[in-house]
């Protein structure tokens, strides 16, 4: 072939080649004008969604997590025949990292359609992983003079050369990032965002044939060249035509350098893994010059840096870009029409990663306490009838909602809630309440500051009006009738008296002794057993000798009596000091409970004017208001915890009524602590019997002593906390342990609950929940006024009235005492005159008058069965077993009073107000 020939033929094959790739050009051109045309149609139609991603402070899911999330994200990836089919693109997802007001964020902005399915894969490496939808931060208005610079990364080799990746690391490299993010001031923003498209595997067998080529000795394959590689090809081709292969010859593997066969092992291991076609864009935010802003972004991008290997890949920023508006809009709509690199998913979770404990940047926002998933089986509002149901909180665990509450006969198992102050404990409480009220069911709410009470009578319906009864000790002209020691079974007094010792005890802990107590219980069930009898009577025992006289005859107990006869009477003749060591002190402590004229004028009433027991029976409604800014702490806690123990007494009488016939009656305690006596844990062990059930609330475990707290644990069927305090929370980790643990405990926020809820008598794993408001679905009845009324009317005597009354009291007790000292112990018939018999009730007496002109009425039935009826002085009948004679005043006669009230009179001449001993 001559030389022409050949140059013809190359000269005709550079036209076809011309030619061919004028075709293809034109074909790709018209191509890519059709699908950019095609996309943007398609983009336009497609709606997306930006979630703030949230994690722990203690999340220990690193970058090997993100790995496995990108892997089964890269499902997404559709196949050109599936898109051709569809009409559709590949869609893509942008992983973010944001400064902005000092603070650090992580989201993800994902096509609408796509949200639940990638929600679903962060979740599956990310448990307690909190997401929510919010506002595009790239969308927020930004402030006049706000000026920024942007950057796009690119990588400085051939993208079949892997970055430097975490296994690699000795410290994670986020921490990195996040070090220069944090770098900001108030007003200025940093941008991170990493555009991700899943691939197929074509990339891979590139890079495969590029190891090839190096390992033979090439330098390049005219594969993925596009058009250049038709030029190569060309080239081959030529050189075919020109010189014949040799014959018997391969190519022989050439040996590579070390560094060179480091890098092609590192382009095997990457091929190995799915990949993802990657942008990269930076952006910085500020009111500052723009040349301090491109030295700003310059740091940004060294930041990057870290990733660079010399024998491997890394990056380098393309042109810079100063309040270039297209070049915000690619930032704002996350554009992704130009090409990416490739980066496999090892790679591409070295770069975004949720933090772990390990990433100290003090500027990320991090989860406040994970949330927790609720049980399946748990009463929904709206599935569970509203009258078997009492809802207070609403679900949250990843983003499902639903409102949710306790069923009544898992509320018989007591509700235990604690929490710091402020954080939504007594808000949940009122929701329960309020929804009590609502349906009808009786309750009794001791509220120890106040508001808890007013905010119930604002929202009391019209027709629950007649059945509310208000204890209020700051309403000072009206005063509630309560005194504790009224009707007391005979069975139930031990049980009595000692509550009310754990009461002193709690109160005056640091000054109460055995001895107190041994007086104090003995005064208390000495006073028991005189009908009409008040705690005002306390310390009249302890002073007035006659008082104390008239009640020790009415004893029965044989071993009270023998104290009050031998012991006390005896220790006040013999020991000097016993006055001022044992008395004075239960005088001092019980004088400034009763020296409060609110606090006197209910618990001085010999009546009550309340029936706590039909209260109980007919579903009533009490309110008990003891704010401690009214009546000082310890008289708030003295009267609180009376209440408490007269309901308890109260629900123990049911003893006797079958189950069925027995109405629940819901006992709420706000701040608990402050009634958390030793008898309470028999209360909380004992109550579900009776149909009391209880709730209780406080802000510290501290606050309860070791057998109250066992006794609330152990018997609270359901536990609820909100934010705690240090040392609350390893001993709330165990209820709450294995879903929570101490750091969730200690950073809640504000109305999140953790709860371990019974239901249908069974406890379940612990969950995380939101109280719902007490507001909800209801408005201020306007009904305080006429409430406040209606009870004042129905159950509170005036203030002048009840003052009247212990003033007159406490006046014939100082005559009483006063005339023993005047007349001594001898009696005189002339200081008598005897009446006719009566009747006053069941019960026969003989009127009495004496020489004040007083009247008494002698008990004529207090007598044994052997008695012989004797004619008594001036021929009327005497006592039964009692013989009294012409001249004398019978031993252990018992006198009442016209008024009803009970005396005694000893064997001296009857005065008003005097006693003779039995």
């Amino acid at each position: 072939m001559d030389i022409a020939s050949i140059i013809f033929d190359i000269v005709r094959l550079l036209l076809y080649a011309l030619i061919i790739a004028g075709w293809f050009w034109g074909f790709l051109l018209l191509a890519n004008a059709y699908k950019k045309r095609r996309k943007r149609f398609w983009l336009v139609k497609q709606e997306y969604t930006t979630l703030l991603v949230q994690v722990p402070r203690n999340n220990e899911k690193g970058p090997l997590s993100a790995q496995l999330m990108f892997a089964s994200i890269h499902g997404i990836y559709k196949s050109a025949k599936e898109r051709l089919s569809e009409g559709s693109f590949q869609e893509h997802i942008s992983f973010e990292i944001v400064s902005m007001s000092k603070y650090i964020k992580f989201y993800v902005y994902v096509p609408t359609h796509l949200k639940d399915f990638i929600e679903g894969q962060i979740y599956s490496q990310y448990p307690t992983v909190e997401m929510r939808e919010v506002d595009d931060y790239t969308l927020a208005r930004r402030s006049e003079g706000m000026h920024f610079v942007g950057t796009e990364l690119a990588l400085v080799k051939n993208d079949y050369y892997p970055i430097k990746t975490f296994v690699n690391f000795e410290v994670d490299p986020l921490a990195g990032i996040t070090g220069v993010l944090s770098q900001v001031e108030e007003d200025e923003q940093i941008w991170a965002q990493f555009l991700v498209r899943p691939l197929d595997d074509s990339w891979q067998r590139k890079a495969i044939s590029y190891v090839s080529d190096l390992r033979a000795g090439k330098k390049s394959s005219f594969a993925g060249k596009g058009v250049g590689g038709i030029f190569s090809f060309l080239g081959l081709v030529l050189k075919a035509l020109s010189a014949p292969p040799e014959q018997g010859t391969a190519a022989k593997p050439v040996k590579l350098a070390g560094p060179v066969e480091q890098a092609v092992k590192a382009i095997e291991d990457k091929s190995t893994k799915l990949g993802y076609e990657v942008k990269i864009r930076l952006a910085f935010l500020s009111d500052k010059d723009p040349e301090s802003m491109k030295i700003k972004i310059q740091s940004i991008v060294g930041a990057f840096k870290q990733y660079n290997s010399s024998n491997l890949n890394g990056f380098a920023h393309k042109s810079t870009h100063m309040d270039d508006f297209d070049f915000m809009n690619k930032l704002q709509t996350r554009s992704f029409e130009e090409p990416g690199f490739v980066l496999n998913i090892e790679e591409l979770a070295s770069l975004y990663h949720l933090p772990t404990a390990t990433v100290e940047t003090p500027s990320i926002v991090w989860a406040g306490a994970k949330k927790g998933e609720p049980p399946a089986i748990l009463p929904l509002e709206g599935v569970v009838p509203s009258d078997q149901l009492t809802a207070f909180a609403q679900t949250n665990f990843r983003n499902k909602v639903a409102n949710f509450g306790i069923k009544l006969d898992d509320r018989r198992r007591h509700m235990y809630i604690i929490g710091q102050t402020g954080t939504g404990k007594s808000n949940m409480m009122k929701s329960m309440v309020l929804d009590d009220i609502r349906e009808g069911r009786g309750l009794a709410v001791i509220d120890p500051h106040g508001e808890f009470i007013d905010t119930a009578l604002d929202y009391i319906p019209e027709n629950r009006i007649k059945d509310v009864v208000v204890i209020n000790p700051g309403d000072r002209e009206y005063s509630v009738g309560f005194n504790l020691l009224e009707n007391i079974d005979p069975d139930r007094r031990e049980i009595l008296a000692s509550g009310m010792m754990s009461i002193f005890k709690k109160i005056w802990e640091n000054v109460w002794s055995a001895r107190m107590e041994y007086i104090m219980k003995n005064i208390l069930l000495a006073l028991l057993e005189t009908p009409g009898s008040t705690l005002l009577g306390a310390t009249k025992m302890l002073v007035n000798a006659e008082y104390r006289r008239m009640i020790v005859d009415n004893i029965t107990d044989p071993v009270v009596k023998e104290f009050w006869i031998a012991e006390f009477e005896n220790q006040l003749k013999t020991n000097p000091k016993f006055a001022t060591e044992a008395v004075a002190p239960i005088q001092n402590k019980i004088g400034q409970f009763i020296a409060v004229p609110s606090i006197r004028n209910i618990i001085g009433q010999p009546k009550s004017t309340i029936d706590i027991k039909e209260i109980m029976d007919n579903k009533k409604i009490l309110l008990v208001k003891i704010s401690k800014g009214e009546i000082g702490d310890d008289n708030m806690a003295l009267l609180g915890a009376m209440l408490i123990t007269k309901i308890q007494l109260t629900a123990m009488e049911r003893s006797g009524t079958r189950e069925e016939e027995m109405q629940d009656f819901y006992l709420y305690v706000d701040e608990f602590q402050n009634f958390a006596t030793s008898s309470f844990a028999t209360i909380l062990s004992e109550a579900r019997k009776y149909k009391l059930n209880l709730i209780i609330a406080h802000q510290y475990i501290a606050q309860m002593t070791q057998e109250v707290r066992d006794a609330v644990i152990g018997n609270a069927g359901t536990v609820v906390a909100f934010r705690v305090g240090p040392d609350d929370a390893p001993i709330l980790k165990k209820v709450f342990e294995p879903v929570f643990d101490e750091n969730d405990l200690l950073n809640l926020s504000n109305f999140h609950i953790y709860i371990k809820l019974m239901i249908d008598n069974t406890v379940n794993p612990a969950f995380s929940a939101i109280t719902l408001p007490y507001t909800r679905n209801q408005k201020p009845e306007g009904n305080r006024q006429a409430i406040l009324e209606r009870s004042r009317h129905n159950f509170a005597i005036n203030r002048g009235v009840v003052e009247q009354a212990i003033l007159t009291w406490s006046q014939q007790m100082a005559e009483l005492e006063e005339s023993a000292k005047k007349l001594g112990k001898k009696g005189k018939k002339e200081n008598r005159e005897e009446g006719e018999t009566k009747i006053i009730g069941d019960i026969a007496y003989r009127e009495i008058k004496d020489k004040k002109g007083g009247i008494w009425y002698v008990r004529k039935d207090k007598i044994g069965d052997n008695a012989n009826t004797e004619e008594g002085s001036r021929g009327h009948e005497g006592i039964r077993d009692i013989k009294i004679a012409e001249n004398e005043i019978a031993e252990d006669m018992i006198l009442t009073k016209s008024d009803g009230s009970n005396n005694r009179v000893g064997e001296e001449a009857l005065t008003p107000g005097q006693t003779v001993e039995l």
